[in-house]
């Protein structure tokens, strides 16, 4: 009976999250002033995938051939007879060592019919993974401790510098081969699978881990940065450049009261300065949803750059800054830096992005209508102001 509710709960909260999403996807691809950009965007995105994938399949298939190349011929080592020469010996024994201590170029090696001698200064707590390693190494039959052993680098010279060496899965790892994530993603289509035919607790777990597997290994972004779990206000980054044909006394002027951003941004809704540096956001989030949060300038050089962050705990934790560059020819160069961790990390910039909702993108409009409303003394139509009207009891003057 208990299992029976626990199972009809699990059901439960699957079908309350696929009725949100259907709602928040409908109200986002139907909404009468955006809704047909966004439907023709994810035209755009779905076309423009079609046509990496072919690509995308050729190097996961020769990252695997590869790796099933090298597994055939380690497998095929282990049963036959290997007399390497002294040369190659030691050649193997160096190629390894780099993976297990900072400074290998401080340790000497000697092969001897298959005897290899360790000698040189090494940190102390290096001397053990060295020995298990170098005797690992195919053709090695005896390996000879000559090292000096050192606590600390100090006073050592061939000791200095260098950075700590660990072998870690390539899971564990930052970046993930085609060939990993190729594994990872048919782990979590066979997760999401089970998961949707079990309709239990045990199903939802290894649906949502599933889907969380299958996320990583298709953005190739590690698990902290694409839940937004740790990755501070840089889950994702934003770099665009502009030419403006004005100075950069005037533009310092636009972006330094960040109250003008409606006029030319198309998503920030409204800019309140609080006073001593503080401002307060409301920008469209998600779905047409506002969201809101307040920023202090971090750096203000009048006429060069200002920069910005976000109060801690904010929604959407963000930082960023505008530089100001006059050109030879008496324009100003533009450029817009901005770092942010979205709700879901960079999954829910994925989602986003699959949605029409591309920052990038929205960044470069922006900047084409901050320069037209400069060079023209226009306000774009397309500006947030406009599409949703301005907001009450805010100064607009600049």
């Amino acid at each position: 009976m208990l299992r029976e509710q626990r199972n009809n709960n699990a059901i439960g909260i699957l079908a309350g999250l696929a009725g949100f999403a259907s709602g928040a996807a409908t109200m986002y691809f139907l909404d009468p002033g955006r809704g047909a950009r966004r439907r023709a965007g994810v035209k755009d995105k779905v076309t423009g995938t079609a046509s990496h994938l072919p690509d995308a399949l050729r190097k996961t298939a020769k990252d695997v051939s590869n790796r099933a190349q090298g597994a055939w011929a380690e497998t095929t080592n282990l049963f036959s007879s290997d007399d390497p020469s002294d040369q190659v010996l030691e050649a193997r024994v160096r190629s390894k060592m780099g993976r297990v201590t900072s400074h290998p170029h401080a340790i000497n090696v000697a092969a001897r019919n298959g005897e290899v001698t360790l000698s040189g200064p090494i940190l102390d707590h290096e001397v053990d993974r060295l020995m298990q390693c170098v005797g690992a190494v195919r053709g090695v039959s005896n390996v000879v401790n000559e090292l000096q052993p050192h606590k600390t680098p100090n006073g050592i010279s061939s000791l200095q510098g260098g950075a700590p060496r660990e072998s870690r899965s390539e899971f564990m790892q930052q970046n993930w081969s085609p060939a990993a994530r190729l594994t990872a993603g048919a782990a979590g289509t066979a997760a999401v699978t089970y998961g949707l035919a079990k309709r239990d607790a045990l199903g939802l777990g290894l649906g949502v881990a599933g889907a969380a597997l299958l996320a990583r290994s298709a953005t190739n972004i590690e698990f902290q940065r694409l839940l937004g779990f740790g990755g501070g206000r840089s889950a994702v980054t934003i770099d665009k450049s502009i030419n403006v044909d004005a100075e950069p006394g005037v533009l310092y002027a636009l972006w330094s009261n960040f109250e003008n951003f409606p006029q030319f941004m198309s998503n920030v809704l409204e800019v309140r300065n609080s006073g001593d540096g503080v401002s307060h956001w409301k920008v469209v989030g998600p779905a047409g949803i506002p969201v809101e949060w307040d920023s202090v300038i971090t750096r203000d050089i009048p006429g060069e750059m200002i920069a910005w962050k976000s109060v801690e705990g904010s929604t959407v934790p963000n930082a960023g800054y505008v530089l100001f560059e006059q050109n030879n020819d008496g324009t100003t160069e533009v450029t817009v830096r901005i770092s942010y961790n979205p709700p879901a990390g960079a999954l829910g910039h994925a989602v986003a992005k699959a949605f029409g909702a591309d920052p990038k993108s929205e960044m470069d409009a922006d900047l084409m209508r901050m320069k037209a409303m400069l060079e023209t003394g226009r306000t774009p139509h397309d500006a947030a102001q406009n599409i949703y009207g301005s907001p009450s009891g805010g100064d607009r003057s600049h």
